[in-house]
């Protein structure tokens, strides 16, 4: 979810950051910020995923110590994620939320609208991108490539209070004598439909 085109185009959903991996600008960045001597903070994961989250954390971990940004890992039983989540004190968490539509404006509902659902993990509140998140959701699709779905992109790139790091998928491989595999949009394995040949 990184690397993508400087100018978005499209409102395809998920779709790569127009951001790459520059430590020459962060550095800059963060001098810009009043902290060319860093700080310290806790980033936070849920560890009923941590088989994906861990490793992420650790890699952000990494990198972020190189402009002298301190990580203390938070490693949150999965039983208590969605209750930690909902106080909204965790300075940075590492959560999965992949949307369930492709529509832009699902993922950016959920995640940035002043609403202030769970999954704004950061209490995000813009009137603007309000706005532009409520016109998208109920203009047809042509109309969204236009107008709001774009926007969408082009406001949340530039605050980016959340950075989509990747777009969770499912594979599944079958034996030949096992049928019934259907496609759910929330990407999760179904077997009421399986069966064995």
């Amino acid at each position: 979810m990184f690397g993508g085109p400087g100018k978005v185009t499209s409102t395809d959903w998920p779709q790569p950051s127009p951001y790459r991996f520059d430590l020459a600008k962060a550095k800059q960045l963060m001098a810009e910020a009043g902290m060319a001597d860093g700080f310290e903070t806790t980033l936070s994961f849920d560890l009923g995923v941590a088989v994906t989250n861990e490793p992420i954390c650790v890699l952000a971990q990494e990198s972020l110590a190189q402009i002298g940004v301190k990580l203390t890992l938070n490693k949150i039983p999965g039983a208590n994620w969605r209750a930690e989540l909902a106080k909204k004190t965790l300075p940075m968490v590492v959560n999965l939320f992949g949307a369930w539509l492709t529509f832009p404006e699902y993922f950016f509902y959920w995640n940035y609208h002043s609403q202030n659902s769970l999954f704004n993990t950061m209490s995000y509140q813009n009137p603007a991108m309000d706005k532009l998140i409520e016109a998208s959701r109920f203009e047809p699709r042509s109309a969204e490539i236009h107008g709001g779905g774009r926007g969408l992109y082009l406001d949340g790139f530039h605050r980016d209070p959340r950075i989509p790091l990747f777009d969770p998928f499912l594979d599944v491989a079958m034996q030949k004598h096992v049928t019934g595999y259907r496609y759910w949009f929330h990407r999760q394995l179904d077997y009421r439909q399986l069966a064995k040949a």
